[in-house]
């Protein structure tokens, strides 16, 4: 897992840094496992657009990725290691013992042909899958669910991993990547290790046309719009804005914008760290 610089040989490779791709060991993913991924250009059924600054980028197809990792009978082997355009994660291609093959996210330092496992039971070793009640405290997790059987949630983006620092009765205390630290069911399931490619944080794009391949548009300050378009445009010269907010005037930079009501809240210990 490491990145790649560019010598500024052109301005777009001055600042480019890119993943190495060391790991990957495929680069054709398997048929079975892909599904068509439409382009919406942020329109909705109607046509009407909800989302700016979206458009454009290369054609892909979706990687069904396994979240539940509920097939407990059976063990599985690691047949390749690949690029996921849709996920900052590297995924893991696994082949079970009765020969149906699936996508997982891949972990840090997984290899191909190490075996895995889910399921009560099974060692909590890198790459298996197991309740938090059979974890041993202190340790990484990653693809936490938030509701038994519902599929993995949380720490799922690359370089991801939750502590498990505590169980509590019948919940776990995670202290989660943001620095939040909330307790979850010890009946729900979790990921021993580290989500792969944790890199992928210091690289850099180098020049605007690499973000229109991810079918990115050019996002406009809201302080150069007019007052029409944005709370914080209008003004003679270079006004600064006003007060920071969004565009429906939401205020910005430490205005806590979640629900007081919400249920989930008295699952939470520790809000996350600013």
């Amino acid at each position: 897992m490491a990145v790649r610089k560019f010598k500024p040989v052109t301005p777009g490779q001055r600042n480019k840094v890119i993943s190495a791709f060391d790991e990957i060991t495929c680069t054709t993913p398997e048929k079975s496992l892909l599904e068509p991924l439409r382009k919406t250009g942020g329109r909705n059924n109607s046509g009407k657009m909800t989302m700016r600054y979206i458009g454009g980028g290369h054609k892909k197809m979706y990687r069904v990725i396994d979240f539940l990792r509920n097939k407990d009978k059976y063990t599985a082997t690691v047949k390749t290691i690949e690029y996921d355009p849709n996920r900052s994660a590297r995924i893991a291609l696994v082949v079970y013992e009765d020969g149906e093959k699936r996508y997982i996210i891949a972990p840090k330092g997984i290899k191909v042909g190490q075996v895995i496992a889910s399921g009560s039971g099974v060692a909590p070793e890198i790459g298996n899958t197991l309740p938090l009640s059979e974890i041993p405290l202190g340790t990484d997790v990653h693809n936490i669910e938030l509701i038994p059987g519902q599929g993995a949630a949380m720490a799922r983006s690359a370089g991801c991993y939750a502590q498990l620092t505590a169980r509590e009765g019948n919940h776990a205390i995670l202290r989660l990547p943001s620095g939040e630290t909330r307790m979850v069911l010890v009946s729900c399931r979790a990921t021993v290790g580290v989500v792969s490619n944790p890199d992928h944080n210091l690289e850099s794009h180098g020049k605007a046309g690499r973000k229109r391949w991810l079918g990115r548009r050019p996002r406009v300050r809201g302080v150069v719009m007019n007052p029409v378009d944005h709370p914080m445009g209008g003004g003679e010269g270079r006004a600064s804005g006003g007060h920071p907010r969004s565009r429906k005037g939401l205020p910005a930079k430490g205005y806590k914008t979640r629900n007081p009501k919400k249920t989930t809240k008295k699952f939470i210990i520790e809000r996350r760290s600013k």
